[in-house]
């Protein structure tokens, strides 16, 4: 395999990152081959470490390199507010305003049938079992057609839950 087939393949790598393009794929390519091999791997090895040992936290669903994220560790947050999100870059983007001090629930994902994705596919059960002490859930999924069907399939959810105050939030993220 030649230079050029070499480079090619890293710009098509590069190029199936969320936001960017070929010619952003080509500059990031040129600026990697331009860099101190031992830069290259250090990068190289801290994607690959982040993928072997990043999974969701067991109590929230964000993701962590620890069995529960620090968020969920951290006993000054409010354990009485969880605020519902759809991913992980959902809670970094609250947790950048740093006005939320609660705890989180992270669905991965929202209801879309269309794309065959219902109830059951999203972490919505394990929201239910969290809720002993819970005073408000904050649905904060996007204001887009599946994250209002998805917050407000999870407010009809929780009507049952009379002490259970819900508020909608579409963040926007």
């Amino acid at each position: 395999m030649s230079n050029i087939d070499s480079f090619s393949r890293l710009c098509a790598q590069l190029a199936k990152l969320p936001g960017i393009g070929r010619k952003s794929a080509q500059r990031m390519a040129y600026y990697l081959l331009s860099q101190p091999p031992e830069q290259v791997e250090a990068l190289a090895d801290a994607i690959l470490t982040a993928r072997r040992t990043v999974h969701e936290c067991r109590v929230c669903g964000n993701y962590t390199d620890q069995d529960v994220c620090s968020i969920c560790a951290d006993e000054r947050r409010d354990g009485s507010t969880i605020c519902v999100v759809r991913d992980p870059r959902d809670v970094a983007a609250i947790e950048r305003m740093r006005d939320y001090n609660g705890k989180y629930h992270v669905l991965h994902g929202t209801i879309s049938p269309m794309e065959g994705i219902g109830p059951d596919d999203i972490r919505i059960r394990e929201l239910l079992g969290r809720l002993s002490g819970v005073r408000e859930v904050i649905l904060a999924t996007n204001p887009d057609i599946e994250g209002e069907a998805t917050a407000a399939y999870i407010a009809r959810l929780l009507k049952p839950f009379s002490d259970i105050k819900v508020t909608r939030i579409a963040h926007g993220v």
